[in-house]
């Protein structure tokens, strides 16, 4: 055996053995995924039998039933996270495009600011911005409306959004702005005719993140809404942790439902989140 086919024989083991860490640790972090789903699947006497099952003896499916009646207002929750989360996608992709156009194209001090003052924000955890919110939109008679959650989720995607969009803008080439304008294009037709499709994964990968941030908000829907025909899912789900006990497969049912969009969000986007976070790392 030559040389170059003991190197190639030790490059294979070597991805071999990278690949089996990589579905290890996939493994590791996708078993909690697996357990709620498999939670969700049991009766209450499979679900403390002992020793665990790790395959559900038989497929129960009453605890999916029980979410989508009106047991636990689960159908309700999902539409009002719909609109919340479907508001925020639309509202930061709008807001955030000509902002970190903007801030691109802008130098100076006001532009170093602004760029701090953002990841400051972005820095701050919700639960320390959720009361003045709260005092904010009382006074204005804002609080359980769908207006407050979203103005609330925005204060955290729009930040995070313009700076990831940031650098896709700062080193598209000035000159093919200067070029379409000189054909006739306005700034804005520029942006949206020329601009943004070169920067779709970017776009789609904001717009995912938004979606996903806003979907699994909890700390501003619990602060913000008392009323049930305006909470989210999230706060939905706090409502089966009962003071005396708590039904673990129903809530795992509401958790899995939680979950679905998320993973078919990654699932379907995936190639676009990735060559969007890909582009923002090496766009600097």
């Amino acid at each position: 055996m030559t040389s170059k086919d003991a190197m190639t024989r030790r490059r294979k083991r070597l991805l071999l053995g990278k690949s089996g860490i990589a579905w290890l640790i996939a493994a590791v972090y996708l078993f909690p995924v697996y357990w709620m789903i498999n939670t969700s699947l049991k009766t209450s006497k499979d679900m403390f039998a002992t020793p665990p099952q790790i395959i559900p003896a038989s497929l129960h499916t009453g605890s999916y039933e029980a979410v989508f009646s009106d047991k636990y207002g689960i159908p309700q929750a999902f539409g009002n996270s719909l609109i919340i989360a479907g508001s925020v996608l639309v509202l930061t992709l709008l807001v955030a495009v000509p902002s970190a156009y903007a801030v691109a194209r802008l130098r100076g001090r006001t532009t170093t600011s602004m760029m701090i003052m953002l990841t400051v924000v972005q820095l701050l955890p919700a639960i320390a911005i959720s009361v003045p919110l709260f005092v904010m939109f009382r006074k204005l008679e804002l609080t359980n409306t769908f207006i407050s959650v979203i103005v609330a989720d925005l204060s955290v995607t729009l930040p995070f959004a313009v700076i990831l969009l940031r650098p896709y803008f700062k080193l598209f080439p000035y000159e093919v702005e200067e070029a379409a304008q000189l054909d006739g294009l306005s700034r804005v037709g520029t942006i949206v005719r020329i601009i943004i499709p070169t920067i779709r994964p970017g776009l789609i990968m904001i717009g995912s993140f938004a979606f996903l941030m806003a979907w699994g908000e909890f700390t501003f829907a619990l602060t913000l809404t008392t009323e049930q025909t305006i909470q989210p899912l999230t706060i939905a789900l706090n409502r089966l942790i009962g003071q005396y006990g708590t039904n673990w497969n129903d809530l795992m049912a509401v958790a899995t439902v939680i979950a679905a969009p998320v993973l078919i969000i990654f699932v379907l986007l995936q190639r676009y989140i990735v060559a969007g976070l890909a582009g923002g790392a090496t766009k600097g």
